[in-house]
């Protein structure tokens, strides 16, 4: 059965029994709800409640528990004679995983018959030659074996769809017969719910924190599995980007201080477009503007935060690159020869750094709205003018914020890869000059995973250790501008 019918049944059931539990408690109560301990909708939700919540628990409980379950067994069919001298189990059954979402697609297709599918005694050849005809080859290396484990994948996921069904159905049907049962006038079916609907709200304010916790195990378990491979001082200090894992272009030098040299030098050209453009932007919305012109300003501002970073990137490639090199190429306005191409720091950095001014100014506005008017009319009040009040108290006293947004500011663009993509170009280089081509760590990330590379694979794991890399610099960035902002609200709270 497909799991959208499961679901699509739960919930059939849910509703059932949501009538039912309320029905039987007025029923119950001779059709006078006063004579019962709650309104008659939470004996309702308390029978949907015992229906859904440990239905779809176990449901997802199963489906994350069945593939680690499946490949471990399958794992233990492939001989060692099977794994390539460098390689893994776990490159394995990545073969043998895309072999069996091959056979999968082709017999939903119909280009392969169920019992094709699922004969182990079919010649190697005359199956392997189907699965071309459908379309269904995904790898080069396939083998009998990797068929077998293939279609061993294939019954053992459907044995355990089939068991899943019969559990959540039974569970299903346990939780009615369970919540009507309960459905009388003194049961506490309010308190009840409302527990159940604290746990709910709990579990979703959790989901932040375990998404946070799950993203940093997976990169730190698949960083710890690459510098198994490579060597974690040449990656971390190494002064060359030259990946060769195909074996025919010499060893790789994985060295990331190239990309981190680019990251920071792009994100630096950012900053220094955004933070002066930004900072003004705020000091006049919040000091000088009348409320009329704020309104349509500030809206107006912040639509360059809505704007996505591809379309950013083209404008990089299509108008900010060409008319940097009108002006700074060979032929130019000035008539030097520093930038011989549309992709470069200063490209992309100038692009990024319009797109970090709403992050930059509508921070900072606040910030700076924030701060007392009983410290401007102190400083009104001994003769000060309005500029230098802005200059002397206002900013010092927004300063720690204005440091934070900074800070949010400078994370947003460490992370940024579209307009780098587009407008910075693909070199690894260590260089000071902004006019020549350069990448960063996020651009690199995307390039190694782009493709059909087995996430086992050291062209996929680097991409990880650059992750993890990354992950560790934006979050002491933001570390840093979170501490610095909490430290300005408890001093003006």
């Amino acid at each position: 059965m497909p799991l959208s019918w499961l679901v699509i049944i739960v919930l059939a059931v849910s509703a059932v029994g949501y009538y039912l539990g309320r029905s039987r408690a007025l029923a119950a109560a001779g059709g006078n709800s006063r004579d019962l301990h709650s309104l008659p909708s939470y004996y309702g939700a308390n029978v949907l409640m015992k229906i859904i919540v440990p239905a779809f628990g176990v449901m997802v409980i199963w489906l994350l528990a069945q593939p680690l379950i499946i490949d471990r067994s399958v794992a233990s069919m492939i001989p060692p004679s099977e794994i390539d001298e460098g390689a893994s189990i776990g490159l394995v059954m990545a073969e043998v995983n895309r072999t069996a979402e091959g056979i999968r697609n082709a017999v939903a297709e119909g280009t392969m018959s169920r019992e094709m599918a699922e004969d182990g005694r079919a010649e190697f050849v005359d199956f392997t030659q189907r699965l071309k005809d459908a379309g269904q080859i995904v790898t080069s290396n396939l083998s009998a074996t990797i068929v077998r484990a293939a279609q061993r994948t294939n019954e053992m996921v459907a044995a355990g769809n089939m068991y899943m069904t019969a559990l959540v159905l039974l569970i299903a049907a346990a939780g009615l017969g369970w919540g009507v049962k309960e459905a009388k006038p003194l049961f506490r079916a309010r308190n009840v719910v409302e527990q159940g609907i604290r746990a709910l709200l709990i579990g979703a304010a959790s989901i932040a924190i375990l998404t946070t916790i799950g993203i940093v195990f997976s990169l730190a378990f698949n960083t710890v599995e690459f510098f198994r491979l490579y060597n974690a001082w040449d990656f971390l200090f190494g002064v060359e980007w030259a990946p060769s894992f195909s074996g025919r272009g010499g060893s790789s030098s994985l060295g990331v201080i190239p990309l981190l040299w680019g990251t920071f030098y792009i994100s630096i050209v950012a900053l220094a477009v955004a933070i002066p453009v930004g900072l003004f932007a705020a000091i006049y919305l919040s000091e000088y503007a009348s409320p009329k012109v704020r309104a349509f300003a500030k809206p107006m501002l912040e639509i360059l935060a809505g704007i996505p970073t591809i379309v950013y990137g083209l404008f990089a490639l299509l108008t900010v690159g060409p008319l940097l090199v009108e002006i700074f190429g060979e032929g130019g306005w000035l008539g030097v020869n520093w930038q011989g191409g549309g992709r470069a720091v200063m490209t992309a950095g100038i692009v990024m750094g319009i797109m970090l001014i709403p992050f930059v100014s509508s921070l900072s506005d606040d910030i700076i709205n924030a701060v007392p008017q009983s410290m401007r009319d102190g400083s009104y009040g001994i003769g000060a003018t309005q500029s230098e009040t802005i200059r002397q108290v206002v900013i010092p006293a927004a300063l720690p914020g204005i440091v934070g947004a900074i800070l949010l500011a400078a994370s947003r663009a460490i992370g940024e890869t579209m307009i780098v993509v587009l407008g910075a170009g693909a070199a690894a280089r260590l260089s000071l000059n902004p006019f020549e081509a350069m990448t960063t760590v996020t651009a690199k990330i995307v390039s190694q995973l782009t493709g059909d590379s087995d996430f086992a694979s050291p062209e996929a794991l680097v991409a990880f250790a650059l992750g993890m890399t990354l992950f560790i610099l934006t979050l002491c960035l933001n570390v840093i501008a979170l501490v610095i902002v909490r430290k300005y609200r408890e001093q003006y709270d």
